[in-house]
C-alpha cells in the first residue's frame, strides 16, 4: 500500500497529492505537506516530496484510493487522502521488495536517484552497504572500556548524533530553493561539490554536535554550512533552520553564526568564507525587515540598547517579547563569536562593534541578587522577579539556569559573582540537582525539567557543569560531568528521547560522546585560537580518526591509566611525552594527531605544576 495522501507524524498537514502506476511498472508522484513549523515561519510556504518506486514482483491486482472511497483497477489517484493498493499472489514467507527514490525536486529526479543508486542493487547488498557505512562513521572514534553499558551509551549517542543528517539534494545537484523553484548546486567531474541537508534550528548544538562534527566529521560540517549558505543566498537571510530550504525554527535565536564561525576558526574553510562572514554580520546586527524564519527578530532592539528590553506582553509570536534576557545572553555570546572572526579577517570597526554587543550579558546582570533578571526599556529591572520562573524572560529556563549563560566571559561571571560563591552555587546546584536525575525525575517530557536548578534534559544547561574549569576546581567539572554521563544517560528504551530529555537532532547523544572523551569546549571552538577544556575520559582508551582533507594529524589517542567508576579525578596529563600544566588542549594540537595520557585516582585535584 503506497498511503501518501494523509498526515504522516509531523509532516503537516496534506495539500495535495497524487500517485500514477504507469503501465511500465512505476509507481511514482508526489505529496505537498505544510509542516507545523513552517506554517509557522514562513506562511504560506509548503514542503513537496516526490517518489518513484519499482517492485521486484509484478501484482495480480491493483486499485486506487482517497480515504474510505476505494476504486478498484484504477492507476491513479489525487488530492487528499490520495493512495494505491496492489495485491500479489505469494508463496509463504515470501516477500516483495520496494526500491524506492526520493526528491524534493522533481519525480525525475526521484527516478535518477533511484536508479544512480540503487539500479542493480538487491535487498542484501543494500543492507550490507548500510551496515559498512555505518561502520565507517560510528568507527572514526573508537573507544575501549570493559564496561559494556558505557559502550552501549556512547554509540547510541554517536548513532543519535549522526541522524540529524537529512540529504536535500539530489544526484544530479538539483535542490529545492527558499521560494519554491529548483536551484543547482555546482558540479565537479559529474557529481555536486556539496550536498544540501535539511536542518533543524540548531540551537545548543556549540555544545554537542558541533564539537564532535569538528573532531571526527568536518566534511559534513562544511557541507552543513555550505546548506545553509545556499539558502542565504537565495533568499537573503540566514535561517534559524531549513526544510526543503524553507525557514523554520525552533526558538528563534538564530546561532548559525557561532556555528560557522566555530568551523572557520578550526579550520574547515572550503565553502564560500567571504559569503559566510557577510551573511553571519547580518545575522548580528541587521534587524530590519527580518523574516520570522531567520530568528533574532528582536535584534534591531538588541543593537540599540545593548540588551534585548523585556515586555510582559506583545504582538507577535513569544520570541519577540517574552525572552529578552535569554536572548540577550544568546546574542551577546554570538556577536563575540562573529567577533573574533571579525579579528581574525582584519575588519576591526566590526569587531569593536560586535565586543560591544558582547558586553550585554553584564547589561542584564543584577548584582543586588546575582542574576540575571530581565530588564525593561527604561533601564529598570522587572518587578516581583522569581529566578525559578520560567517563560519570563527565559526561553526554555529560568535566572537559575541562565545566569551560567556566559560562555564567552566566564571568568567575567566569575568575578562579578566571586569564585568563592560562584563555585559554592554551583556545587549545590549539582548537589540537589542530582536527587532529580540532573533535570525532570522520571517524567517524560521534553519540558521536563525547566523549572528546576539545573536541567541536563536541555540545551540553555549543557556547558554549566564544565564551568568549574574557568573559576580554578577542574575536578568539580571532573565530578559533576562523570556523574552526568552515568546517571542521566542510561541504556533502556526510554533514554535518549524520554525521561525529561530534548534530543534534537542527537544533541544529547552528542553531549555524551564530546563528554564522555573528556573534551569541551564552552566557546563552541569559536575562540580565535580554539582549545578543548580537559575533564575526565570515561574510557580507557579513545582513538579518534582525523580527516585528512582537512587534518594533518592520522588519528588522535586519548589513553587513561588506573581509569575505574570510582576513579573520577585525573592525576597528571601527558601530552606527547610532555607534561600538560593546563586544563586546556590547543584544537591545533590535536587535529595535529597525538597521544595523551591521564593517570586517574580518587582524589580531586585542582592544580597540575611540574
Amino acid at each position: 500500500m503506497f498511503d501518501i495522501g494523509n498526515r504522516q507524524g509531523e509532516s503537516g498537514a496534506v495539500r495535495d497529492a497524487e500517485i500514477t502506476f504507469t503501465e511500465d511498472g512505476r509507481i511514482e508522484g508526489w505529496v505537498i505537506t505544510e509542516p507545523e513549523y513552517v506554517r509557522k515561519y514562513q506562511p504560506g510556504a509548503s514542503v513537496p516530496l516526490y517518489f518513484s518506486a519499482v517492485l521486484d514482483k509484478a501484482p495480480v491486482g491493483y486499485g486506487a484510493f482517497n480515504g474510505a472511497d476505494i476504486r478498484p483497477d484504477e492507476r491513479k489517484a489525487t488530492g487528499v487522502g490520495a493512495g494505491l493498493y496492489l495485491t500479489f499472489r505469494t508463496q509463504d514467507q515470501e516477500s516483495v521488495t520496494a526500491k524506492v527514490g526520493l526528491s524534493y525536486t522533481s519525480v525525475e529526479n526521484a527516478r535518477l536517484n533511484r536508479e544512480t543508486e540503487a539500479a542493480t542493487l538487491s535487498f542484501d547488498e543494500a543492507r550490507e552497504i548500510s551496515r559498512q557505512t555505518w561502520e565507517e562513521y560510528l568507527g572514526r572514534i573508537r573507544v575501549e572500556t570493559p564496561v559494556r553499558e558505557d559502550k552501549v551509551k556512547f554509540y547510541t549517542g554517536l548513532y543519535h548524533a549522526l541522524l540529524g543528517r537529512g540529504l536535500a539534494s539530489d544526484v544530479n545537484g538539483a535542490y529545492p530553493r527558499n521560494d519554491g523553484s529548483v536551484g543547482q548546486i555546482p558540479l565537479k567531474d559529474g557529481k555536486p561539490v556539496h550536498n544540501l541537508y535539511n536542518t533543524d534550528a540548531a540551537w545548543g548544538a556549540q555544545w554537542n554536535l558541533t564539537q564532535v562534527w569538528a573532531l571526527a566529521y568536518p566534511e559534513y560540517y562544511s557541507d552543513y554550512i555550505s546548506s545553509h549558505l545556499l539558502v542565504y543566498k537565495d533568499a537573503g537571510w540566514l535561517a534559524d533552520g531549513i526544510a526543503n530550504s524553507r525557514y523554520v525554527s525552533g526558538v528563534g535565536t538564530n546561532l548559525l553564526s557561532t556555528i560557522i564561525a566555530g568551523a572557520y576558526q578550526c579550520g574547515i574553510r572550503d565553502f564560500d568564507v567571504n559569503t559566510a562572514y557577510e551573511a553571519c554580520l547580518k545575522n548580528e546586527l541587521d534587524g530590519e525587515n527580518r523574516p520570522l524564519g531567520a530568528g533574532k527578530i528582536d535584534t534591531r532592539y538588541f543593537v540599540e540598547y545593548g540588551y534585548v528590553p523585556h515586555l510582559d506582553k506583545g504582538a507577535g509570536p513569544d520570541e519577540a517579547f517574552m525572552f529578552s534576557a535569554s536572548h540577550t545572553l544568546e546574542y551577546a555570546y554570538s556577536a563575540w563569536a562573529v567577533a573574533q572572526w571579525a579579528k581574525q579577517l582584519g575588519k576591526t570597526d566590526d569587531y569593536n562593534r560586535l565586543m560591544d554587543l558582547s558586553k550585554g550579558w553584564e547589561r542584564v546582570y543584577d548584582p543586588s541578587c546575582n542574576f540575571v533578571r530581565p530588564k525593561k526599556k527604561d533601564g529598570t529591572f522587572i518587578e516581583d522577579f522569581n529566578p525559578m520562573q520560567v517563560w519570563r524572560g527565559f526561553q526554555e529556563g529560568n535566572a537559575w539556569q541562565y545566569t551560567f549563560y556566559v560562555p564567552h566571559d566566564a571568568k567575567g561571571l566569575v568575578a562579578k559573582v566571586g569564585a568563592d560563591v560562584f563555585n559554592h552555587r554551583l556545587d549545590s546546584i549539582f548537589t540537589v540537582s542530582r536527587k532529580l536525575i540532573f533535570s525532570g525525575g522520571t517524567e517524560v517530557g521534553a519540558f521536563a525539567g525547566l523549572q528546576t536548578l539545573y536541567n541536563q534534559g536541555n540545551q540553555p544547561c549543557l556547558h554549566i557543569s564544565w564551568m568549574f574549569n574557568e573559576a580554578g576546581r577542574p575536578s568539580l567539572t571532573q565530578k559533576w560531568v562523570r556523574a552526568i554521563l552515568n546517571e542521566f544517560y542510561g541504556t533502556d528504551g526510554i533514554h535518549g528521547y524520554g525521561y525529561g530529555q530534548d534530543e534534537d537532532q542527537g544533541q544529547l547523544g552528542a553531549w555524551y560522546v564530546i563528554s564522555s572523551l573528556g573534551l569541551f569546549d564552552m566557546k563552541g571552538l569559536t575562540d580565535q585560537a580554539p582549545s578543548f577544556a580537559l575533564g575526565s575520559p570515561l574510557f580507557d582508551k579513545i582513538t579518534i580518526q582525523l580527516n585528512d582533507r582537512y587534518y594533518k594529524g592520522k588519528e588522535f589517542v586519548i589513553e587513561t591509566r588506573n581509569n575505574s567508576k570510582q576513579n573520577d579525578y585525573v592525576q597528571s596529563m601527558d601530552l606527547n611525552g610532555k607534561p600538560l600544566t593546563d586544563t586546556r588542549i590547543p584544537f591545533l594540537e590535536i587535529v595535529q594527531g597525538g597521544h595523551l595520557v591521564l593517570e586517574m585516582g580518587n582524589q580531586p585535584k585542582d592544580r597540575y605544576e611540574n
